[in-house]
C-alpha cells in the first residue's frame, strides 16, 4: 500500500505561481512513477504531467507545457508540481497518482493509488 497526501493548492491571481507537494508513505514508494491529474466542476479528470521512478523521464500535457514541472526527491519520498503563469482554466482539484506495473504517463487506469486531491483556483 502507498498512502498519498496533497498539499499546497489555493487560491492565486492569474499569472502567479503554485507549488503542489505529494508526499508518498508505503513500501518502496520511492520505486513509482507518479503522476498529477485534475479535474474541474464538471469535466472529466485530465492528465497533468507524470514522471518517472527515477525521475530521469517528465511527461507533460501540451497545455501546460513550458508553465508547469514535475520532479521528485525520492529521499523524501516527495514529488512536486511547480505550476507558473497559472490561468483561470488551470482551477481545478490537482490528484497525485502512483503508477501501477502497467503504468502508461497519461492513462488514469494505469495509476494504482491516487491522493485525495488539493484545489487550486485561478482569479481572472
Amino acid at each position: 500500500q502507498v498512502q498519498l497526501v496533497e498539499s499546497g493548492g489555493g487560491l492565486v491571481q492569474a499569472g502567479g505561481s503554485l507549488r503542489l507537494s505529494c508526499a508518498a508513505s508505503g513500501r518502496t514508494s520511492s520505486s513509482y512513477a507518479m503522476g498529477w491529474f485534475r479535474q474541474a466542476p464538471g469535466k472529466e479528470r485530465e492528465f497533468v504531467g507524470a514522471v518517472s521512478w527515477s525521475g530521469g523521464s517528465t511527461y507533460y500535457l501540451d497545455s501546460v507545457k513550458g508553465r508547469f514541472t514535475i520532479s521528485r526527491d525520492n529521499a523524501k519520498n516527495t514529488v512536486y508540481l511547480q505550476m507558473n503563469s497559472l490561468k483561470p482554466e488551470d482551477t481545478a482539484v490537482y490528484y497525485c497518482a502512483a503508477g501501477g506495473s502497467s503504468w502508461y504517463p497519461g492513462v488514469a487506469t494505469s495509476y494504482d493509488y491516487w491522493g485525495q486531491g488539493t484545489q487550486v483556483t485561478v482569479s481572472s
